[in-house]
């Protein structure tokens, strides 16, 4: 089950209180809302999909046009609310913790080895090389499958300048992988 699941007669099934209705939303969305979320840096992402969801739910009354204009107000939640967290982790002391990676003592396991290998985490390192507007909208685009006048409302920037960004960012990508030996 997907994005592709919402529909405009879902969304006017669970603005009418279906509770059915409501569910496939949920677990339509809420995989690319999560993703969305993690990408970001959301340190509880779970808990910040919750909220995302209890806040769409309460403003699912006033929803306009449809399954577009549900997508675009969920992300547009999703961000605000990953803003939220950042701006609040920037008042928050700065602790140092014990990782493993630093503590010269501690020999790589072979399942730290295993986790260095995954394809979701290499795919975040390069993404984490592009210029952070350049990240948001690839994530956007990517991960949220959001159209591009739909980023653009979220990141206060022209259609053009979407455009632009992720021309940008496709083709800085383009450069990661090959450099790393892939060929397209």
């Amino acid at each position: 089950m997907g994005v592709d699941v919402v529909t405009d007669e879902l969304v006017d099934a669970a603005r009418a209180g279906d509770v059915a209705a409501l569910n496939t939303l949920y677990r339509g969305l809420a995989p690319a809302v999560h993703g969305y979320l993690c990408s970001k840096g959301v340190e509880d992402a779970d808990g910040a999909t919750s909220e995302v969801f209890l806040s769409l739910f309460d403003r699912l009354p006033r929803v306009r046009g449809g399954a577009t204009g549900l997508r675009k107000l969920t992300f547009s939640i999703a961000h605000a609310r990953m803003v939220d967290e950042h701006r609040a982790r920037k008042r928050r002391p700065i602790g140092v913790d014990w990782s493993v990676d630093t503590d010269p003592r501690q020999v790589p396991s072979a399942e730290h080895q295993a986790e260095l290998n995954d394809g979701t985490r290499r795919v975040m390192r390069m993404l984490d090389r592009l210029p952070a507007d350049q990240r948001e909208v690839l994530v956007l685009r990517i991960v949220a499958d959001l159209a591009v006048d739909q980023i653009a409302d979220i990141m206060g920037r022209s259609s053009g300048a979407v455009k632009q960004l992720q021309r940008r960012g496709m083709v800085t990508l383009r450069a990661i992988v090959e450099a790393q030996g892939v060929t397209l």
